[in-house]
């Protein structure tokens, strides 16, 4: 006989549900009926769609994590963010020059930091997030590229900034001109771009795209994966 689930008492939208124990935050949203069209991307930690902000159950600190891998405590209130609003400056990779006066330009509140280390501590992704600010200062945009590698830009961490900075936007830039300008070139992927303008794998994606949801599990699992 299957064991019952014991069920715990969760707020979710500002309304009182019960719902198995030990449920991630979006199991838990559908077990109570929710239909989730937004705030919701790979279940897995990879996309960073479904920012969530919750209270546990006693406490007072308003804590922010991912509701694809945050667990339901008893008494835990919850709010998602479908997404979390910031300004972001347009600009063309070709204008800029991969030092710290691009960032004095583009993003001058990130000499606003106080080294609180809130940023890091809001991370669903366990980045240095402070690390790679302050790595933008001393003007080593390679390093805060390296750091910021896995950001999956949730935006937890510009939520709760006092500086007003918004790290992930920061990030990306940092990424993109370490990307650029500082790494060094790959004539295997210039051959692979230029294939693939050719039309060389135009056959084979059709084939992935036609292909039965088991069999492409199957497929995307059993892949060769080459480790150099």
């Amino acid at each position: 006989m299957e064991e019952k689930r014991k069920m715990i008492k969760v707020y979710l939208a500002g309304e009182l549900f019960k719902v198995p124990e030990g449920s991630t935050i979006m199991m838990a949203l559908e077990y109570a009926g929710f239909q989730l069209k937004r705030g919701v991307g790979c279940r897995e930690g990879y996309c960073g769609a479904c920012g969530t902000v919750y209270r546990e159950k006693g406490d007072y600190k308003l804590q922010g994590g991912l509701a694809c891998q945050t667990v339901v405590t008893d008494g835990m209130a919850v709010a998602q963010i479908p997404f979390v609003p910031a300004e972001k400056p347009t600009y063309d990779l070709e204008d800029l020059t991969p030092d710290v006066n691009t960032f004095t330009e583009l993003f001058p509140s990130v000499f606003r930091c106080v080294s609180c280390n809130t940023c890091t501590k809001a991370c669903p992704q366990d980045i240095e997030v402070m690390d790679y600010i302050q790595a933008i200062i001393r003007g080593d945009i390679a390093k805060a590229a390296d750091i910021s590698f896995d950001c999956i830009r949730c935006g937890l961490c510009a939520m709760r900034c006092p500086a007003e900075i918004v790290q992930y936007d920061v990030a990306t830039l940092a990424r993109r001109l370490t990307g650029k300008y500082l790494s060094k070139k790959s004539p295997e992927l210039d051959k692979r771009l230029e294939e693939m303008e050719a039309g060389k794998f135009d056959e084979e994606i059709k084939k992935l795209k036609n292909m039965p949801k088991d069999k492409l599990t199957k497929e995307y699992y059993n892949r060769e994966i080459k480790i150099s």
